[in-house]
């Protein structure tokens, strides 16, 4: 199997950023809306000024997950106020986690995963959350077997429909742990 590289994204990768933000939004959503909403989120959510905003945000980070340096998925991650809902300095959200329809299967995904806990366990934050639209089968399985539970649902708003989203959270530390 070939080698699974994590690489965290600057300014510089804004343009790669971008393309595979819109191509794997695209792999996963359009089936399930019209042409003029994917193309109004894209265009709003995958701007070259949007991505920059977001890339130079100090609480947020980027990364790319690379097969011989060809960009297969990505993952942003949130903390503190930039978080889109629970804005908690002991919690951490996992905003996107995409890999190309052409990888899914590989374990790129759960690498990612893997990313966002170690980044989690280095803040030293009690929870990791996440939205996950409640029709992406897949992808709720995907959390669930990585030890998510269910906690809350949220709107997610694609051009002009709303969406339900099932917010989901992992717990990283015992809350009623005593440090020695």
């Amino acid at each position: 199997m070939e080698k699974i590289s994590i690489k965290k994204i600057t300014v510089n990768d804004v343009h790669q950023l971008q393309k595979i933000g819109k191509q794997t939004f695209y792999e996963t959503f359009s089936i399930y809306n019209t042409e003029e909403d994917m193309q109004k989120y894209v265009t709003d959510s995958f701007s070259v000024a949007q991505l920059n905003t977001e890339l130079n945000n100090e609480n947020s980070e980027f990364y790319f997950a690379e097969i011989n340096k060809k960009t297969v998925g990505y993952l942003k991650l949130n903390y503190g106020i930039s978080q889109t809902e629970l804005k908690d300095d002991k919690t951490l959200e996992i905003e996107r986690i995409y890999v190309l329809k052409d990888f899914h299967g590989k374990k790129i995904g759960q690498i990612l995963c893997d990313q966002a806990i170690n980044v989690a366990k280095q803040k030293n934050v009690d929870f990791i959350w996440l939205g996950v639209w409640g029709k992406n089968l897949q992808a709720i399985h995907f959390y669930k077997k990585n030890g998510f539970v269910e906690f809350d649902k949220h709107i997610f708003k694609l051009g002009d429909k709303e969406q339900t989203d099932m917010m989901m959270k992992l717990k990283l530390k015992n809350e009623y742990q005593i440090n020695l």
